[in-house]
């Protein structure tokens, strides 16, 4: 039965059971709470959700090398990532002021950035489910540089309802996929705004490029935008430490503009160089490859 926000029955207890993990959770200080969420989703919604079946099946298809125990650490590791990241996403301020006292911004491509807020150029932010993506958004924002993201509404109406908060407290404007966020997401970007683009996870319209020397289908909007509006384009990860709770966020070289499919799969090669050194950080529960 679907109430009058179109969530169903199984929507509600689902959003009913994460507000309650999340409310025990804050319970405990920082420093336990991120772990704590870190451990509930490795060690008991990765199981329920089908996620270790997954990354296992990905990984089987892009690193058949990797040893089995290598494998099965991934299984719970790669949930915990994920758990810290959306208890981080939660905690607000507690969050961003980390962030924003770390001021976590490093690479080559941060000179560039530097230029192009001086100058007022658009700029479009190629990212991932890396790390923690909220991260890179909130240490951007700390410096007071115009970040906007493009975002998918989940499918549980009744989540909708403290998620879209949540990120959006993190750092503004954020614009909903479809007509009415594309406009507004074009609007910005002309403005001079800087629009974080996922490019990661798989599209059946995209063309075909490379990703783990497997075929993956790869969109080419942020390279398209960024031709379309002289935009510069960049990537940008942040990076979890190893204390699981401090971040780098680093800035990569900026890309010159040229054929959107090169331009793509440069950015899909860097972004598995990135993989390849912190196998945990990735969302290998995504079907990348189809």
């Amino acid at each position: 039965m679907r109430n009058d926000d179109g969530s169903t029955l199984t929507d509600r207890l689902a959003n009913g059971a994460f507000l309650a993990v999340m409310r025990l959770a804050r319970l405990l200080p920082y420093r336990r709470r991120i772990p704590a969420m870190g451990w509930v989703f490795a060690h008991l919604l990765g199981p329920v959700a089908g996620w270790r079946r997954r990354i296992r099946e990905n990984l089987a298809l892009a690193r058949p090398d990797l040893p089995r125990d290598q494998v099965e650490r991934l299984t719970r590791a790669v949930p915990e990532n994920a758990g810290r990241s959306v208890a981080e996403i939660y905690a607000g301020a507690e969050f961003t002021d980390r962030i924003q006292a770390d001021d976590p911004l490093e690479g080559p491509g941060l000179p560039a950035l530097e230029a192009a807020f001086d100058s007022h150029r658009p700029v479009i932010i190629a990212c991932a489910h890396f790390g923690n993506y909220d991260a890179m958004r909130a240490a951007l924002s700390a410096r007071g540089w115009p970040v906007g993201a493009l975002y998918r509404p989940m499918n549980n109406e009744a989540f909708n309802r403290h998620y879209i908060p949540a990120i959006s407290a993190i750092a503004e404007p954020l614009f909903p996929r479809g007509r009415a966020g594309l406009a507004g997401m074009l609007r910005f970007l002309k403005g001079g705004g800087w629009l974080a683009l996922g490019f990661d996870q798989h599209d059946r319209h995209a063309p075909e490029l490379r990703f783990f020397d497997l075929p993956a289908k790869t969109v080419l909007t942020p390279a398209e935008l960024a031709i379309r509006y002289d935009a510069l384009i960049l990537p940008i990860h942040a990076i979890r430490q190893q204390d699981g709770l401090s971040f780098r966020v680093h800035v990569g070289a900026p890309l010159d503009h040229g054929d959107p499919r090169e331009m793509m799969q440069t950015l899909n090669d860097g972004l598995e160089t990135l993989v390849r050194q912190h196998m945990d950080q990735w969302f290998w529960v995504h079907r990348r490859w189809k």
